[in-house]
């Protein structure tokens, strides 16, 4: 009997509920209306994007003075385990997903983190999150 390895899987999206004035919103239907877009959906995304890209620069800049890692960021217990046997402790700071594996216990953590920002989403056992309580900053 041969076992398979599952890579858990993490989200990848969020919600985002916005309010519109109805004539913002009425000039958005009129665009998916005439083909623009595909959908109200569609047009967000576009703008967002749009946006995000205008604004690169600063992104940029802030990432690389912030010490930002971007992406998806995955913590193990071997590796908080190591950092504590080296006597660091970590400073996370992610744009986007910061995870903590489940078998990684409060004490742990603990010993291991010292601060965590997240711009983004971060996921971890609740026992986890309320270990480190009064050193996230989300």
């Amino acid at each position: 009997m041969k076992l398979v390895e599952t890579k858990p899987k993490f989200p990848d999206t969020d919600k985002v509920t916005i309010n519109l004035g109805l004539v913002d919103l009425a000039q958005m239907d009129l665009l998916v209306a005439e083909g623009f877009y595909t959908n109200r959906t569609d047009f967000v995304r576009t703008a967002i994007r749009n946006q995000l890209q205008q604004h690169g620069d600063v992104i940029r800049q802030t990432v690389t003075r912030k010490r930002f890692v971007m992406g998806m960021q995955r913590y193990t217990r071997a590796e908080l385990e190591a950092s504590v046997a080296a006597g660091e402790r970590l400073d996370i700071h992610v744009l986007g997903l910061a995870t903590i594996d489940d078998d990684v216990t409060p004490d742990l953590a603990r010993d291991a983190i010292a601060s965590i920002q997240v711009l983004g989403a971060f996921l971890a056992p609740a026992a986890v999150k309320s270990a480190l309580a009064d050193r996230i900053h989300i």
